[in-house]
């Protein structure tokens, strides 16, 4: 391919690919500010007048769908990245410096369990949940999540520990720290980027997931934002004006904690990009 040639088609492909992504956005935006019945006659029309009906209207719901919901998804979301950012921390760390074997196969076991997806072993997952009563509990979502999420926690942490000099911590171990206090208060401060990143990344994927909420939970015991979108939907009849409220407001607190510590969020991905 000519450097002319290129010269223009890579900007037509960005371009394309680009409007690919925005195109749901846009019609998100666009949609939630017309009422339900222009929806359906123009659903790629401008907002003309805009309004904030459909927004009302799911904040005003008689079964405070939204509200049940976002409350569900904080606690959730909240619970799970506290005890995930935690102990991947403390796992990475442990990893990171062990020298042995059994260190190296326990970090290949933890990385391969993420390439099972969680929908194939959902179905055991609910037996072993009721099996403990914990179906249709918030403590036994959060448990799920903790055990699926926690090896990639382990493997961003595991790799910027190593950026970290061990000089730092054989200094505090002179001045007479013990391991778990060198960890606290000389490691932990230092991996900032990589909380960062796992926090973002897991925040998210556990915010915006569908499967779980909806089988664990049920629709019926309690729902979160996600669920509550595909409860807004019924059988015979959808009002789009709610989906799509309830589309935009579910992604305003995932935004804003992105926003809030996207600063850290790449220095804490390829931090262990350059040591092995």
């Amino acid at each position: 391919m000519s450097k002319q040639t290129s010269g223009w088609l890579r900007p037509m492909v960005a371009t394309f690919v680009t409007a690919v992504f925005f195109l749901p956005l846009y019609l998100v935006l666009v949609n939630v500010f017309k009422p339900g019945s222009k929806i359906v006659d123009s659903p790629v029309g401008l907002p003309i007048p805009p309004t904030l009906d459909s927004v009302k209207q799911v904040f005003t719901r008689s079964d405070h769908l939204f509200w049940y919901g976002l409350i569900n998804s904080v606690e959730v979301t909240a619970v799970s990245i506290t005890v995930l950012t935690v102990l991947s921390a403390m796992c990475g760390y442990f990893l990171a410096r062990s020298q042995g074997l059994g260190a190296r196969i326990m970090l290949v076991v933890m990385l391969a369990g993420l390439m099972i997806p969680l929908a194939v072993i959902i179905a055991p997952i609910t037996e072993v949940l009721r099996s403990f009563g914990l179906m249709s509990t918030v403590m036994g979502l959060v448990l799920v999540n903790v055990g699926y999420y926690v090896p990639f926690g382990v493997f961003v942490f595991a790799g910027f520990v190593k950026t970290i000099p061990v000089e730092l911590e054989q200094a505090a171990a002179i001045d007479g720290a013990g391991r778990m206090r060198t960890f606290w208060q000389v490691v932990f401060p230092l991996l900032r980027p990589a909380s960062a990143s796992v926090l973002i990344f897991l925040g998210v994927w556990i915010w915006n997931d569908f499967l779980n909420p909806l089988i664990i939970l049920g629709p019926a015991e309690g729902t979160t934002v996600t669920v509550g979108i595909y409860r807004a939907m019924g059988e015979h009849q959808q009002d789009y004006g709610q989906v799509f409220a309830l589309m935009f407001l579910a992604t305003l607190p995932v935004l804003v904690f992105y926003l809030a510590f996207q600063k850290h969020f790449v220095k804490g991905l390829t931090a262990g990009a350059s040591k092995g």
